[in-house]
């Protein structure tokens, strides 16, 4: 009797834990009733079915990482371009995902690697290889965050981000596309090398008119102020002069001496003449 008891206890004891089951937060689960779906909101926590007839599948409710290996591209310049991108997405709506891809991670990063790839290749063939490294990467992702968006919903799936990591040219082209870059960089740099020497140019003739016409101009102030100084020292002397005759003329004499006798050349002049008037003169 004793032993019966025990098994029926055992027996619910496993009724019961098979009745119990448990959803994290970092999970999504669906309830099945005889492989039709009846449930698919859990919260987290602990949760009720009934054994052998309600099963439960969960999945991860995390952010996935859709990053294939890098693949190529043609450009509208016909140019391959090697671009490595990934996709950040998580499950929306758990019952569509288990429908569209059997709650497959791996089928859901192949279909939506797909759509991805086909917008890669209908919005490079657009381009030139200088916009895609330079001015269109934020208008690329816009454009890819759209288009993985339009398949999304089929998935089951809500996309949270889409990156272009990189966009790499193959070996074969890099060369040549290095060269041709090259090639634009040193004419800009003889256009501006151009440009500045006329510049300079224009400024040195600049220089050179205005540096004529300021010695022009301070010669001719220059003149102007020594005739003025000329016709006072002209006027003074004209009249200190006129003041005493006799004096001036002795001291211009004087002058006139100094300068002569000074040198070591020789002289021959008249002694009785007017420049030795003021030698013969007695006291």
């Amino acid at each position: 009797m004793q032993n019966k008891i025990l098994v029926a206890l055992g027996l619910v004891l496993i009724v019961g834990m098979m009745s119990v089951f448990t959803v994290s937060e970092t999970e999504k689960a669906i309830k099945f009733r005889l492989g039709e779906i009846v449930k698919d909101d859990y919260t987290s926590g602990i949760h009720f079915k009934l054994p052998f007839i309600n099963n439960i599948k969960k999945f991860d409710a995390r952010i996935q990482t859709m990053a294939e290996k890098p693949e190529q591209f043609l450009t509208s310049e016909k140019k391959n371009v090697i671009v490595d991108l990934f996709v950040k997405w998580r499950i929306g709506n758990v019952t569509t995902f288990y429908t569209a891809v059997a709650g497959d991670v791996n089928q859901a990063n192949l279909r939506l690697n797909q759509t991805i790839k086909n917008a890669i290749r209908g919005e490079f063939s657009k381009r030139d290889i200088k916009q895609l490294v330079s001015t269109d990467r934020s208008a690329i992702r816009d454009v890819l965050m759209e288009k993985s968006k339009t398949i999304a919903p089929n998935l089951g799936i809500d996309i949270i981000d889409v990156q272009v990591m990189r966009i790499d040219l193959p070996k074969e082209v890099s060369s040549s596309v290095f060269r041709r870059m090259e090639a634009e960089r040193e004419s800009v740099a003889r256009e501006f090398r151009s440009q500045g020497a006329e510049a300079a140019e224009k400024k040195r003739a600049e220089a050179d008119k205005q540096r004529v016409v300021e010695l022009a101009n301070a010669f001719r102030d220059a003149e102007t102020l020594r005739g003025e100084g000329d016709a006072i020292s002209a006027e003074i002397y004209s009249k200190a002069y006129g003041a005493d005759t006799e004096f001036f003329t002795f001291y211009r004499s004087l002058n006139a001496y100094k300068k002569t006798f000074s040198k070591s050349s020789m002289m021959v002049v008249d002694p009785n003449s007017d420049f030795f008037q003021y030698f013969n003169k007695q006291k």
